[in-house]
């Protein structure tokens, strides 16, 4: 156990206070805690490379935590009402396009080691910007706005790109450790 590992437990610890919170209409107390959460994961990283703090546990569990974390908000947000009903499925379905791809990737071709991608980074900051703009708007910190408009739309083009991306560069890698396995069984 190390700090970074013990700020990852605490997101996956904080992930039920803030649905609780938001189903129970405390939304400046989950506005709040998404902060938190969000502040523990730069910290969490940037410690872990700062002083080489990395662990197998924190390569797992922080991107873990981070879905957790947001799957939780958008679909407690959707459930109120607050987030469109096609904005948290798509969140939802490329989630488990990604877990979904890299699962059968895992059990047919062998061990997957997934780094994000560009696009999924910039996914997931307008995810991020998303979920906290809503939160802002339900705890009374910020206006609604057609700016709310526009950041669900391009959040929707993010995931779709992100998503997208994901199964081209995994495709084309079970391709290529498919075509790697056949040459290696063929007699020579």
């Amino acid at each position: 156990m190390n700090v970074p590992n013990a700020l990852t437990l605490l997101r996956f610890l904080l992930v039920p206070v803030i649905a609780v919170a938001i189903l129970r209409g405390a939304y400046g107390l989950a506005f709040m805690l998404f902060v938190v959460s969000a502040v523990s994961d730069f910290a969490d990283g940037w410690i872990a490379r700062r002083w080489n703090q990395r662990t197998r546990f924190g390569a797992v569990a922080d991107p873990l935590a981070d879905k957790l974390t947001m799957l939780t908000v958008t679909v407690s947000l959707w459930m109120l009402g607050a987030l469109p009903w096609w904005l948290a499925l798509a969140v939802v379905l490329r989630d488990a396009v990604i877990v979904g791809g890299a699962l059968a990737y895992h059990w047919t071709l062998g061990s997957v080691e997934m780094a994000p991608s560009r696009m999924s980074k910039i996914n997931t900051g307008f995810e991020f910007m998303l979920l906290l703009g809503v939160l802002a708007i339900l705890a009374g910190l910020l206006p609604d706005g057609p700016w709310k408009s526009l950041l669900f739309a391009a959040t929707l083009v993010t995931i779709v790109l992100s998503g997208g991306s994901y199964v081209v560069v995994w495709s084309r890698k079970a391709a290529a450790a498919r075509r790697a396995a056949a040459a290696g069984s063929c007699p020579s």
